[in-house]
């Protein structure tokens, strides 16, 4: 149920962020570890993976357009275990 709940809240700030003022920063984590970031600064979409980050993730060259639902689902596809994007104040 909190799992539930921490969804929702992390959907609900993902899309105030985008919308607040053109910039935004999401972690992407795998199993509890942080391995990489997705960062949004006046509308252009960038990923960036931290050192140790599966190749299945780094070597992904589609979208990173605003649908960060999509990414998420998508990277988690590509790498086969559940991938989480957490929004961060910017």
């Amino acid at each position: 149920m909190l799992e539930l709940a921490s969804d929702i809240v992390a959907r609900a700030t993902r899309l105030l962020f985008t919308d607040h003022d053109g910039s935004a920063l999401w972690t992407i984590s795998v199993g509890g570890r942080v391995v990489g970031s997705l960062v949004c600064e006046a509308g252009a979409w960038r990923l960036s993976w931290f050192n140790g980050a599966d190749e299945r993730l780094v070597s992904y060259a589609g979208p990173a357009d605003g649908d960060v639902e999509a990414l998420t689902a998508a990277l988690g596809t590509r790498l086969g275990t559940p991938v989480r994007l957490e929004s961060l104040p910017t």
